[in-house]
């Protein structure tokens, strides 16, 4: 059974194989890869990454869910790193990263701002949003979803 997600942390929950498939394959990843998931949950897209890579740094917010992860995983293969990743030290994990997630809409775009700050470690970001994230990030100048977020995905 499935933990409820929790209203605080705006969770949701990865549950639909049929998409997992082509998410990992849109991920790509290889063993080798220095990978960290923001938000790993329930772990649904975690097994899957762990299944190929060598090793997997995840970053959980919620105590209960960290909890879980480091019983499910042998800590050699995943480390599961329990705090917010709006505070998490991503410069200790060696360069270049690959981060991926499946990301709350409340911290979103603050994890997306992390991101670019972080961009020269970074060999790429793999994220799954809320269509309105999306539409902010794409809009058009002169449209009402342009903004902050629109110029720095554009940059």
């Amino acid at each position: 059974m499935l933990p409820r997600p929790r209203k605080r942390f705006g969770q949701h929950f990865l549950t639909d194989r049929h998409y997992l498939e082509r998410i990992v394959a849109a991920i790509g990843p290889r063993p080798g890869d220095t990978m960290v998931e923001i938000g790993p949950g329930t772990g649904i897209l975690t097994e899957e990454l762990a299944r190929v890579l060598d090793q997997l740094d995840v970053v959980e917010i919620d105590r209960d869910l960290a909890a879980t992860l480091r019983n499910r995983y042998d800590a050699a293969k995943v480390r599961v790193h329990e705090g917010d990743a709006l505070e998490f030290d991503f410069a200790s994990l060696p360069a270049p990263l690959r981060v991926v997630g499946n990301l709350p809409y409340n911290v979103s775009t603050p994890i997306l701002f992390r991101m670019t700050g972080l961009a020269a470690r970074i060999a790429d970001c793999t994220f799954l949003l809320q269509k309105e994230v999306v539409d902010r990030m794409a809009a058009a100048p002169d449209t009402p979803d342009y903004g902050r977020l629109s110029v720095v995905a554009e940059y």
